[in-house]
C-alpha cells in the first residue's frame, strides 16, 4: 500500500509539473537592442488566447507592433513603427509612443498657473507639444509585469522630476497595459504629483488596418461619437470655441470613409492638411467609459473601436508623413499611411480657462482609462 501511494504520489507531480511547464507564456521579455549612450533597451511581448501579440518597450513605453487576425484569421502587424530603439530615440513622430507630461500642444510654450507663469520647451515652430524636446517618450521606465489564464498585464512607471522641460512638480507617472482574452487593449494611466502642474498622458500609436507599410488609410471607415470638435488656428492651436461638427468635413457621427472629406476646402481642412483635429466625445457623465470611435477596413475586415473616460480625441490622419521613414521591414511610411486616435483633455487647455482643467495637485491623482477593442467583420 505505501509504495502505491508513493507510486501515485510521484504519478501526480510528474503530471503537475507538465501541466505548468506546458502552459504558454502569455509575457515574455528579451532585449531590443541598445542606444547610442550603450543603455539596453528591453521588449515586452503580451498575448492572449485569439493570437493577438502586443509589442512595448520600456523606452517611451512604447507600442512597438500589434498584430491581430483579419476576417480570414490572418496576422498581421497593425501599428507602424522601427527595427531599433535608436530610430525611437532620435524622433519619429511619437510612433506608438505614450506622451507627456502634456499631450498635444501649448500654445507659445508658456502658461500661468496659482500667479506663476511657467516656460516650457518649444518644440513645434513657437509652440510646445507632446512634453517638449525630451518628453516622457524618450525615457526608460521601470517595468513589471503578470498574467494569468485571461490577461496579461505590464505597467511602466516613471519619476519625472521638478522643472523637466519647464513643467513645475515632480510628477510620479504609471501606465498599465493590459491585454485579455476579449481582444482588448485597455490602458490605464495615473500619476501624482507634490506640486500643482499640468498633465495630459496619450498613447501615440498610429494604426493601419490593413496592416503597416499596406499604403493608405482613406478606404478606412470611420466612425467618431462627437457631436462637437475645438477648431484650430493656423498653428493647430484652438482658438477656445466650441464649435458644432454639423455641416463640416468634420461630422463623423455617420461612418465614412477617410478619404471622403479630407482634402476638403474648409478652412479647418487646410490648417491640418487633413484631419488633426480634437474631437469632443459625446459622454454621459464624466470619468465615465463612453465608445469615442470605430474604424473599419473593408478590405481586410479588422476593427478597431476605441473607448476613454477622457473628454477629448484627437484624430490625425498622418498628413506629415513625407516618405522620409523607414519603419519595420523596411516599410516607408508615406503621407495619409496611419491615423492616431489620441485620447486625451484638450489641446492648450492650460491657457484656455473654458475647457476642462488639466491641473493636477498634491494630494490628488489623475487618473484615466482607454480601451482599444480589435475585431473582425464582413
Amino acid at each position: 500500500m505505501a509504495n502505491l501511494l508513493r507510486r501515485l504520489t510521484l504519478i501526480a507531480l510528474v503530471c503537475a509539473l507538465t501541466y505548468f511547464s506546458s502552459e504558454p507564456k502569455w509575457i515574455t521579455e528579451r532585449s531590443f537592442g541598445r542606444l547610442d549612450d550603450g543603455r539596453d533597451v528591453r521588449i515586452f511581448t503580451l498575448k492572449n488566447t485569439q493570437g493577438t501579440e502586443l509589442e512595448i518597450m520600456d523606452l517611451g513605453a512604447t507600442i512597438v507592433s500589434l498584430k491581430t487576425a483579419d476576417a480570414n484569421g490572418n496576422l498581421a502587424d497593425i501599428t507602424t513603427g522601427f527595427d531599433n530603439p535608436r530610430q525611437y530615440q532620435a524622433g519619429a513622430g511619437y510612433m506608438g509612443a505614450l506622451v507627456g507630461r502634456y499631450a498635444n500642444r501649448i500654445a507659445n510654450g508658456s502658461f500661468s498657473l496659482d500667479g506663476q507663469e511657467y516656460s516650457l520647451a518649444v518644440n513645434n515652430g513657437d509652440n510646445a507639444i507632446h512634453g517638449g524636446i525630451v518628453g516622457f517618450d524618450k525615457k526608460i521606465w521601470e517595468t513589471s509585469y503578470d498574467s494569468n489564464q485571461s490577461e496579461s498585464t505590464l505597467s511602466l512607471t516613471l519619476i519625472s522630476p521638478d522643472g523637466e522641460e519647464g513643467y513645475p512638480g515632480t510628477v510620479s507617472a504609471r501606465v498599465t497595459y493590459i491585454l485579455n482574452d476579449q481582444n482588448q487593449l485597455v490602458i490605464d494611466y495615473s500619476a501624482t504629483t507634490d506640486a500643482a502642474t499640468v498633465i495630459n498622458l496619450t498613447q501615440h500609436a498610429y494604426f493601419n488596418l490593413n496592416g503597416q507599410g499596406a499604403g493608405s488609410i482613406l478606404d478606412h471607415k470611420i466612425m467618431i461619437n462627437a457631436d462637437q470638435y475645438t477648431p484650430v488656428d493656423s498653428e493647430s492651436i484652438p482658438t477656445g470655441e466650441i464649435a458644432s461638427v454639423t455641416g463640416t468635413p468634420l461630422d463623423f457621427r455617420s461612418a465614412k470613409l477617410i478619404g471622403r472629406d479630407i482634402d476638403d476646402d474648409h478652412e479647418q481642412m487646410q490648417f491640418g492638411s487633413g484631419f488633426d483635429h480634437n474631437f469632443i466625445i459625446n459622454n454621459s457623465g464624466a470619468d465615465e467609459i463612453a465608445m469615442a470611435a470605430s474604424v473599419f477596413s473593408p478590405t481586410t475586415g479588422r476593427t478597431l473601436t476605441v473607448y476613454t473616460d477622457q473628454p477629448g480625441m484627437q484624430f490625425y490622419t498622418g498628413n506629415f508623413l513625407n516618405g522620409s521613414l523607414v519603419g519595420k521591414q523596411g516599410a516607408v511610411y508615406q503621407r495619409r499611411n496611419a491615423f492616431c486616435l489620441e485620447t486625451q483633455h484638450y489641446p492648450d487647455s492650460p491657457n484656455k480657462p473654458n475647457f476642462p482643467s488639466t491641473v493636477l495637485r498634491p494630494g490628488e491623482e489623475y487618473k484615466t482609462r482607454t480601451v482599444f477593442e480589435f475585431g473582425v467583420r464582413n
